[in-house]
C-alpha cells in the first residue's frame, strides 16, 4: 500500500531516499517508511498491475489482494469485465478475479441432462461423481423424473424400477413375474428361488439334490416315495442317484444294473443274454438246468 504526502514548508529539510531531492513542499510517497519522490517511486518502487502488467504510478489508485496489485480500472471480472473496485468478488485458484455471479457459474457443475449450470442451492441429484438438475434426472424409457425413487442402470442409462423390469429383467419360468434380484437358472431357464421347489413337499431345491420328472421337480425323498419306479430285484426305488444311476429295462420291468443278476448263480447278466422265467431272470447256462 502506498500513500502520497505533501510536505509542509515549515518542517525541517528532508530528501528523497534515492535521488536526495529536497521534498519540502512537494508530493512524495513512502516506501518502507522512507520518503521517495514521485519520479523515483514510479521508476524504482511501483508495483506491477496483475492485469495489464504495467507499473502502478504513485498518482494512480491501487488495489491489493493477497500480495497482488491492480490499477483500479484493471480490477474487473475476468468473465463479464464488470468493475469490482467497490463490489464483492471471488478469487479463483488460477488467479482470475470474478464477480459473485460469474464466480458462482464458473465454479458450479453442469447438469448431465441439459448441460446448463447447476446453481448453488438448487435441487440436484448426484450419482457416480456426476450431477443432474432434479427435473433432468429422468428414466431413459418413460422420461419421467426419478426423484428419490429407486433406479437401476444399463450402461450409462438410468431406468426406473418398473421400466427396467419390463425391458431387461428375466421372467420366472414358473410364475412369469420379473426376477429383480437373485434367482437361479436351470436348463437355461430363470427361476425365483422361492418358485424352484419340490412339486410334492414344496421344499426349496436351490443348492439341494433333486430330479426332474415330466417337467416337475422333486427332492430326493419325495421322488423316492412318490415317483421313482421300484426295482424288480430289490424292490427299492430307482432314483438315478449314486450307485443306482444305471438301470436295465425289459418290457414293463426295471432293475438297478447291480440287481440284474441270475436268480440261481447270482452272476450279473447286465449287457448279456438272459432268460425270463416267470418273475425271475437266469443266465443261459442256469436256464438250461431248470
Amino acid at each position: 500500500m502506498k500513500y502520497i504526502y505533501l510536505s509542509s514548508t515549515m518542517t525541517e529539510r528532508f530528501n528523497c531516499f534515492y535521488c536526495r531531492e529536497n521534498l519540502q513542499g512537494k508530493k512524495h510517497a513512502k516506501k518502507d517508511d522512507k520518503p521517495v519522490c514521485v519520479r523515483c517511486f514510479d521508476k524504482l518502487c511501483a508495483d506491477t498491475c496483475a492485469e495489464c502488467r504495467k507499473p502502478i504510478s504513485a498518482d494512480a489508485k491501487e488495489l491489493t489482494h493477497k500480495n497482488r496489485h491492480w490499477h483500479e480500472g484493471c480490477f474487473r471480472c475476468a468473465k463479464c469485465y464488470k468493475p469490482l473496485a467497490n463490489e464483492p468478488f471471488a478469487a479463483k485458484d488460477d488467479g482470475k478475479i470474478m464477480c459473485g455471479k460469474c464466480g458462482d457459474r464458473d465454479g458450479s457443475p453442469r447438469c448431465q441432462g441439459c448441460y446448463k449450470v447447476i446453481t448453488p442451492g438448487s435441487k440436484n441429484v448426484e450419482y457416480k461423481h456426476k450431477v443432474w438438475h432434479e427435473e433432468c434426472f429422468i428414466c431413459f424409457e418413460c422420461k419421467q423424473p426419478i426423484h428419490t425413487q429407486s433406479f437401476l442402470t444399463k450402461g450409462d442409462e438410468m431406468y426406473c424400477t418398473a421400466c427396467h423390469e419390463k425391458k431387461f429383467a428375466k421372467h420366472c419360468a414358473r410364475c412369469k413375474e420379473a426376477i429383480t434380484s437373485g434367482g437361479i437358472t436351470y436348463q437355461d431357464q430363470p427361476w425365483h428361488s422361492e418358485c424352484f421347489v419340490c412339486n410334492t413337499c414344496k421344499k426349496p431345491l436351490a443348492g439341494a439334490r433333486f430330479t426332474a420328472h415330466e417337467d416337475q421337480f422333486y427332492c430326493v425323498n419325495c421322488y423316492k416315495a412318490d415317483v421313482a419306479k421300484k426295482c424288480s430285484g430289490c424292490q427299492n426305488p430307482i432314483t438315478g442317484f449314486g450307485r443306482g444311476t444305471n438301470v436295465v429295462n425289459y418290457e414293463d420291468k426295471t432293475w438297478h444294473e447291480y440287481c440284474f443278476n441270475c436268480k440261481k448263480c447270482s452272476l450279473s447278466i447286465a449287457h448279456k443274454r438272459f432268460v425270463i422265467n416267470g418273475n425271475d431272470i437266469y443266465c443261459p447256462d442256469c436256464a438250461k438246468k431248470l
